[in-house]
């Protein structure tokens, strides 16, 4: 089976060997184009038909200006499908770019409710303070007057021993301080 397969390959390449290649300069310059730009960035195939080269006889002469023809439809061809999808890609862009503006004016419109929220809350927390540093302050003030009510009558008490005078004016301060 070796020399079988062996005989196989060489009649191949005797055939692949027999058959001339024509030699396109623009078929080559298209491949090589092709590779680079799909290299770069994947372009979407595009729906151009395929021409085939014009057949001709022995005894034919070549027509140059259908052959011309042909490569400006196929090139023309090839501009529209391009065109169209950089029209495609511009508009998936700018609908991004519309969709990201929206997501940050909503941003926006969240983080200013946030800000008024807790610009609020602190005002509340901010009174709820002034409220009780006002309601100390009234209790300490009337703790301080009844202490020193206290004092009054206990000095009053003490010299009550002492004269009946100091007793009623004691006493008056007293009763004056209350009303």
């Amino acid at each position: 089976m070796g020399k079988e397969e062996t005989a196989e390959v060489e009649e191949e390449e005797e055939e692949e060997q027999a058959v001339p290649t024509q030699h396109d300069p623009d078929l080559e310059a298209d491949i090589a184009m092709d590779e680079t730009t799909e290299e770069e960035k994947p372009r979407p195939r595009l729906a151009v038909p395929q021409l085939s080269a014009p057949k001709l006889s022995e005894g034919d002469k070549v027509d140059f200006d259908d052959i011309y023809r042909k490569r400006m439809e196929k090139d023309l061809g090839e501009l529209e499908g391009l065109i169209a999808a950089h029209f495609e890609q511009r508009k998936r862009e700018e609908e991004e770019l519309v969709a990201l503006k929206e997501r940050i004016e909503k941003r926006r419109a969240e983080r200013a409710e946030e800000v008024r929220v807790r610009n609020e809350r602190q005002k509340e927390r901010l009174a709820r303070q002034a409220e009780e540093r006002a309601r100390k302050e009234g209790e300490d003030t009337r703790r301080r007057a009844e202490d020193e009510a206290k004092k009054r009558r206990a000095l009053c008490d003490v010299s009550s021993h002492f004269a009946g005078y100091l007793t009623k004016a004691c006493r008056r301060k007293v009763e004056g301080g209350r009303r």
